[in-house]
């Protein structure tokens, strides 16, 4: 006869195990033209992963952050929710936030700050949470880029990222099951950068 902890631990990853298969887990992508603030045109790239689970379970689904790219730049943003640690305090919904030196308020010219939205994404007007998004978004950019390139180890490095535009980017998303050759991210084609 098992002793209890031992009982306790046999039980205890029996439903962690039984549990963990429940989620269903997704990769979502989306990539679509538009210029950068220098007026180029370039592939903006969104992404970010996801774990849904079945109606009766207790748990929300999951999210993690979205990441945005811009082909031919360095710079990353990423698009937090409002309860997120990460978020900086920017806003209510789906924010990525300035940061001071990097980005500037397109409408005011002000620099921006990290209490400054600079990218918000929306699916429907009460939409504030990125595991519940739809497969059409619409993302709104506010700031541009203080310097659209920095010199980096005797190099020039792209700092520049999509135009900012007071009518959002409607952009359709892309769901496939996370690990499947559907998953798999559209590369950029770095030729145009040179």
């Amino acid at each position: 006869m098992m002793n209890r902890p031992l009982l306790n631990l046999v039980a205890a990853m029996t439903l962690a195990t039984m549990l963990s298969g429940c989620a269903s887990y997704y990769s979502h992508y989306a990539m679509f033209p538009a210029a950068n603030s220098s007026g180029e045109s370039r592939m903006v790239r969104l992404s970010w992963q996801s774990a849904e689970y079945p109606g009766w379970w207790l748990r929300d689904n999951q999210a993690t952050s979205i990441r945005v790219e811009t082909q031919c730049s360095e710079r990353q943003w990423r698009l937090t929710e409002a309860e997120s640690a990460d978020q900086g305090g920017c806003g209510p919904g789906i924010r990525a936030c300035g940061q001071e030196g990097l980005d500037v308020l397109a409408e005011s010219g002000q620099p921006a700050t990290k209490d400054s939205v600079c990218l918000a994404l929306s699916s429907g007007p009460s939409n504030s949470r990125i595991a519940t998004l739809d497969r059409n978004l619409e993302l709104t950019v506010h700031c541009r880029p203080a310097e659209v390139s920095r010199q980096s180890g005797g190099e020039s490095v792209g700092m520049d990222y999509i135009r900012p535009s007071a009518v959002p980017y409607v952009v359709a998303v892309k769901k496939a099951p996370r690990g499947s050759l559907a998953a798999k991210l559209p590369e950029f084609d770095d030729a145009v950068c040179d």
